[in-house]
């Protein structure tokens, strides 16, 4: 009899199974339902709670299948050979009528052969970088030399360097000048209070009182000037170039690498040592130098194109910073307080109230 598995309302509402054939996933499916020992005979042998037994006993199975909540296939698999080694218990299932995880299921997790084939990888390029490395810096090793590229490197090191020494003295300025408002603001409050307490100096003590307290307000507004102008050069120094530079390391690491490889290719190449394994060697020496040669072409052209791109990016964010920073404190030195207000409105920088207190960490660096 042709078999055509049960429906999802067979499963649903147990109807009558007695037409389907015998399989040996459809047994031991109806055998964790079974009061009792099951036995059935399936082709030439007969599965029951220890294993394969001799034909001709009689199956005893129920007709039909409890209600599930989820549809179960069955499918015919034919008979197995008397060889074949079976679970010796059913498989058990919990509340939700599925099965669980059996112990024949294959494991999905990384096999240690890969694990000890990504380890000998890596020690082997590891070994090549580091002997690389050592002979160039010992001046017994040939290295791959880009003139034109390896001079903008040290150039833009070099400007990254004097970048940062304009942000230390920045941020320096800035604490001092922090101090020094604070004490403008300490000075007019000392005149204002000796104005009350001394009726005949009151005049003076008032004028000098509000001279401080204009000062402090001006000196405020010179301050938010300065904590932007440290924030965007902390910003091009500390991610813009740096982001740069980091795929400079990787350009040099790779190249390394490719020199490495290159040695080795060059080495056998020359070899007056013919042995049976040495087409495979030569092989797999020119496969792992394409390889190398590939990476390090890809990360020079990155190098080159951020480069170039950053060189743009930083004259452009340099011009404005500096007419900003020039203009803010021009303004303030001179006392023209509204160039200064000016300056700001252009660059959107807005202040704090005059009686707040020192800029956080996060402000200032």
């Amino acid at each position: 009899m042709a078999f055509s598995g049960p429906t999802a309302a067979d499963l649903k509402t147990g109807h009558d199974l007695s037409d389907v054939d015998d399989s040996c996933e459809t047994k031991e499916y109806l055998s964790s339902y079974a009061s009792g020992p099951v036995q059935g005979d399936v082709g030439s042998g007969v599965i029951g709670g220890g294993g394969v037994v001799s034909s001709g006993a009689t199956a005893h199975r129920p007709n039909t299948l409890p209600a599930a909540t989820n549809p179960v296939a069955l499918k015919s698999t034919g008979a197995p050979q008397a060889s074949q080694s079976l679970p010796s218990s059913p498989p058990s299932f919990d509340s939700g009528l599925r099965p669980q995880k059996s112990p024949l299921t294959p494991a999905l997790a990384v096999s240690p052969q890969s694990r000890f084939d990504f380890f000998r990888t890596w020690s082997f390029n590891t070994y090549k970088f580091t002997r690389q490395l050592l002979s160039e810096r010992l001046g017994r090793g040939s290295r791959t030399v880009d003139a034109e590229l390896e001079a903008q490197i040290e150039t833009l090191r070099d400007v990254q360097s004097k970048y940062v020494n304009i942000l230390k003295l920045t941020r320096a300025l800035t604490n001092h000048f922090y101090q020094v408002i604070q004490t403008q603001r300490a000075l007019a409050d000392a005149f204002s209070s000796l104005s009350q307490k001394n009726p005949e100096l009151h005049e003076e003590f008032t004028y000098n009182s509000e001279t401080q307290r204009v000062l402090f307000k001006n000196g405020e507004t010179l301050l938010g000037a300065l904590n932007f102008f440290i924030s965007g050069m902390n910003t091009l120094c500390n991610k813009t170039i740096d982001d740069t530079l980091l795929t400079v390391k990787n350009y040099e690491d790779a190249r390394v690498e490719y020199d490495a490889y290159r040695l080795d290719l060059e080495a056998l190449r020359q070899s007056s040592v013919r042995s049976p394994a040495y087409s495979q060697k030569l092989f797999d020496a020119e496969q792992r130098f394409r390889f190398h040669t590939d990476k390090f072409e890809r990360l020079r052209g990155d190098v080159v194109i951020k480069m170039k791109f950053l060189d743009d990016n930083r004259v452009k964010v340099m011009h404005k910073k500096l007419l900003f920073f020039h203009n803010a404190i021009a303004s303030y030195f001179t006392g023209n307080q509204a160039s200064l207000e000016d300056t700001l409105k252009q660059f959107n920088i807005k202040l704090k109230a005059p009686n707040s207190e020192r800029p956080s960490w996060l402000e200032t660096h």
